[in-house]
C-alpha cells in the first residue's frame, strides 16, 4: 500500500483502482467514480484481508458494516479506518471520505488517503474534529476467530427458526384455536342447562328422543283419531227441513192478570176495629219472666 503513495488519477478521473472494482462488481460506472474507498478495497484484496476490512465503494455503507461487526469505535489506532464528515456531523449517514490511520501522535492522526487534493494518493495529518468514527479490522478478525459455540453462547435470545407453511388444519392445534373451542363449549353448556331450569326447552317423543333399545321401532307412535260424526245426506236434510211458512212462529196471546180482591173500607169512628196480629215482645236480658 505504501508503494502506491504518490499515485495520480488519469484524465477523465480514471484510476486503476476504479477499473479493478468495476471489473469485480461488473459495473463500468466505477471506473471514473470517487476512489478513496475503492483504493482501500484494492489494498485489502492484495494483502488477503478483505474479510476483515470489507470491500465497498460508498463510505456510509462501509461504516455501517463495521457497526454490524461490532468493530466501531471512537478511539484511533494504527491500522484502523478513519471516516470523515467534512460538515462536522457525527452520523455515519453523512460520511464523505475514508482513509487509513498510519500513526497517532497526540490529538492528531497521520493517515494515508486516496483521492485527496483533487487527484492524489498521499499522506495527510488530520485533526479529529471532522472524524465520525473508526472501523477496526482487528476487532472484526477477533470476532471471526471465536469458536462458533462461544459466539452462540453470547446471544441468549436466539430467534426460533420459521417453520414452513403446512396444512390449514395445523391451526386447530394452536393455543388460540383451543381457547376458542373451550369458550364455545362453555357457552353451549350454559345455554342448555339454563334452558332446562327455566322450562324453555321442550322434549319431543320422536325422533329426537327415540328409544335406544336395539329392538325398538323407529316408527312414530300411532295416534288414535277421535270419531267424527258424518253429515247426513243432502236429501234427508232437505226432507227434515220445515217449509218457510211453518218456520215462522205464531204470536202467543198475552196472559190475563188475576183479579185482586176488593178492599172494604171501614168508616172512621166505627166500633169495628181491624184485627191485628199480636206482635211478639222482645225479652229483656236477665228478665226472670
Amino acid at each position: 500500500m505504501r508503494q502506491e503513495v504518490g499515485y495520480k488519477e488519469k484524465s477523465g478521473q480514471f484510476t486503476k483502482f476504479g477499473q479493478w472494482y468495476a471489473d469485480r462488481v461488473q459495473d463500468t460506472q466505477y471506473r471514473d467514480a470517487p476512489w478513496c474507498d475503492m483504493f482501500i478495497a484494492w489494498a485489502a484484496d492484495k494483502a488477503g484481508i478483505s474479510q476483515y476490512v470489507g470491500q465497498f465503494a460508498w463510505t456510509p455503507s462501509h461504516a455501517a458494516w463495521f457497526m454490524r461487526q461490532g468493530a466501531w469505535t471512537q478511539k484511533p489506532e494504527p491500522g484502523a479506518l478513519v471516516f470523515f464528515d467534512w460538515r462536522g456531523g457525527k452520523s455515519y449517514k453523512g460520511i464523505d471520505h475514508v482513509g487509513i490511520v498510519e500513526s497517532v501522535k497526540g490529538s492528531k492522526i497521520h493517515t494515508i488517503e486516496a483521492n485527496v487534493d483533487g487527484v492524489w494518493l498521499k499522506r495527510k495529518t488530520r485533526e479529529t474534529d471532522k472524524v465520525v468514527g473508526y472501523g477496526v479490522p482487528r476487532l472484526v478478525k477477533a470476532t471471526a476467530d471465536k469458536p462458533a459455540e462461544i459466539r452462540l453462547s453470547e446471544r441468549p435470545f436466539v430467534p426460533a427458526p420459521r417453520s414452513e407453511p403446512g396444512s390449514p388444519l395445523d391451526f386447530l392445534g394452536t393455543p388460540p384455536a383451543l381457547l376458542t373451542a373451550m369458550v364455545l363449549m362453555t357457552v353451549v353448556l350454559s345455554l342448555r342447562f339454563s334452558g332446562r331450569r327455566r322450562g324453555t326447552h321442550r322434549r319431543f317423543s320422536w325422533p329426537w328422543n327415540a328409544p335406544t333399545h336395539p329392538h325398538a321401532s323407529a316408527a312414530p307412535p300411532s295416534v288414535k283419531a277421535f270419531p267424527v260424526a258424518k253429515a247426513p245426506p243432502a236429501e234427508n236434510a232437505r226432507a227434515k227441513t220445515p217449509p218457510a211458512e211453518s218456520a215462522r212462529a205464531k204470536p202467543r196471546p198475552a196472559p190475563t192478570p188475576a183479579p185482586r180482591p176488593a178492599r172494604t173500607r171501614v168508616p172512621v169512628g166505627s166500633t169495628t176495629t181491624a184485627t191485628r196480629r199480636p206482635t211478639p215482645t222482645r225479652r229483656k236480658p236477665y228478665d226472670p219472666s
